[in-house]
């Protein structure tokens, strides 16, 4: 009887918090939406006008309307809190009287948790701790086409995808053959910042045939107009980050949680899963017989498919992804 009170209390909160949050219905105005975390909107930073991003409404509040939407937010907030509550102790009150491995114990301490859903992160180790913050002051860093050191690795790019041909000028229209989208990649990078360079690069030193099929489009019937290859990188180490909860201060959903036990055994677990997410998106595009204007959709997809592998319950390492193996077709 506690147990089924537990899991009807729990779902009750899940649905009302599901509700208020994915049907934008807070308080019955259709042009807001609320999110439990705004890191797990995907926004991709490139591919698309940047206008598009800017919200439309700009009717102004009277003082009035902004207390009531502040009300409102924190009933948003207390919901989902209660909701995590509650499915924390079904889960434990699972775990105590059926065992975790009976088939019911593992439906209570499952079935709350989505693959962005929201977790308390565990202990990390010392060195758990360095490279989490690693990666988060590489990912703080924007790419500055000023900068000697940035100019040298994106020379250092262009020798890694064509060792046998001259290095061009940083302006030059032979970086649109790389996928870039003007003369200049340097005004490419926005929202990607520098870690999205030092990512095609390990991507070029470590996996070098899997680089290159991707960027001479050798695999499978290509579309006529193709993803631009190195925007594209940009874009995958944007949504990786995303994907991995590393704007917070310490990852908190299942992929984030995850990733953190591959830092434990690999300090490059982020560039390693750049390049299996790079050639995921690439299978992607091809089973979806995608074209340009549909990159984004397919972005959506491998990030879907990312969380999906790293949910599963056999993968405790980088290795373990079934989308690994793409890197040594």
């Amino acid at each position: 009887g506690l147990i089924r009170f537990c899991v009807l209390v729990y779902k009750m909160a899940s649905a009302t918090l599901r509700r208020r949050l994915h049907h934008g219905d807070v308080d019955g105005r259709k042009y807001e939406r609320y999110d439990a975390a705004d890191s797990e909107t995907l926004s991709e930073p490139l591919l698309r006008s940047s206008s598009d991003s800017k919200d439309t409404y700009n009717e102004e509040l009277t003082l009035e309307d902004i207390w009531e939407e502040e009300r409102k937010r924190q009933q948003v907030h207390w919901t989902f809190i209660f909701s995590q509550l509650i499915a924390q102790w079904a889960q434990w009150i699972a775990k105590v009287v059926f065992g975790s491995g009976s088939l019911f114990g593992k439906f209570l301490s499952l079935s709350h948790i989505g693959s962005r859903g929201r977790h308390l992160p565990p202990p990390l180790s010392m060195l758990q701790e360095e490279r989490l913050r690693n990666i988060k002051r590489r990912i703080e860093i924007p790419f500055d086409g000023s900068r000697m050191e940035h100019q040298d690795a994106l020379r250092q790019l262009w020798r890694l995808a064509y060792p046998q041909r001259e290095l061009p000028p940083l302006k030059s229209e032979l970086w649109k053959e790389m996928g870039w989208q003007g003369t200049d990649p340097s005004t490419d990078f926005r929202g990607g910042g520098y870690i999205s360079l030092e990512n095609l690069i390990f991507f070029a030193k470590t996996y070098p045939e899997s680089f290159h099929r991707l960027l001479h489009k050798q695999d499978g019937t290509r579309a006529e107009w193709e993803y631009p290859f190195a925007v594209a990188g940009i874009n995958i180490s944007f949504m990786l980050a995303q994907t991995l909860d590393l704007q917070s201060g310490k990852p908190s959903t299942l992929a984030g949680i995850r990733f953190l036990e591959f830092l434990e055994e690999d300090e490059m677990a982020f560039d390693n899963l750049y390049c299996v997410a790079f050639q995921m998106m690439d299978a992607q595009w091809l089973a979806k017989r995608a074209s340009y204007m549909e990159f984004n959709d397919v972005l959506k997809s491998t990030r879907a498919q990312l969380e999906h592998e790293l949910a599963l319950e056999d993968v405790s390492s980088i290795k373990d992804l079934l989308s690994f193996k793409l890197l040594h077709k």
